[in-house]
């Protein structure tokens, strides 16, 4: 496992992640989505498991699910367990809100 942080401190991070808006980032090979709600924060493989379509271009409800924009397949944020579709699950990774940053958790 290695972790990664992104941002300077906590209030850095608010900066960089506005609440509520999902970003697109990488970390080494893999693309990710990131989305902050309040203190909690979200990472996930930023390409729907089901035609590969980039959730960072979909919509996050108000139950913390990511709807792509290609089926409006929804998967649940923080668990990556998907909702609505005939697809598997998506790929999340544990992420900590730390005073340093926030700490995320890769394989």
């Amino acid at each position: 496992m290695k972790k990664f942080t992104l941002g300077k401190s906590r209030d850095h991070l608010f900066e960089l992640v506005p609440e509520g808006r999902i970003k697109k980032m990488k970390i080494g090979t893999k693309t990710l989505g990131l989305v902050r709600r309040g203190s909690e924060c979200f990472v996930f493989d930023a390409f729907c498991p089901h035609r590969g379509a980039l959730l960072t271009e979909g919509q996050v409800n108000d139950r913390n699910e990511i709807s792509c924009p290609l089926h409006q397949y929804r998967f649940e944020l923080k668990t990556g367990k998907v909702k609505v579709g005939y697809c598997g699950d998506l790929e999340t990774y544990p992420a900590i809100l730390t005073e340093a940053g926030l700490e995320i958790t890769m394989p």
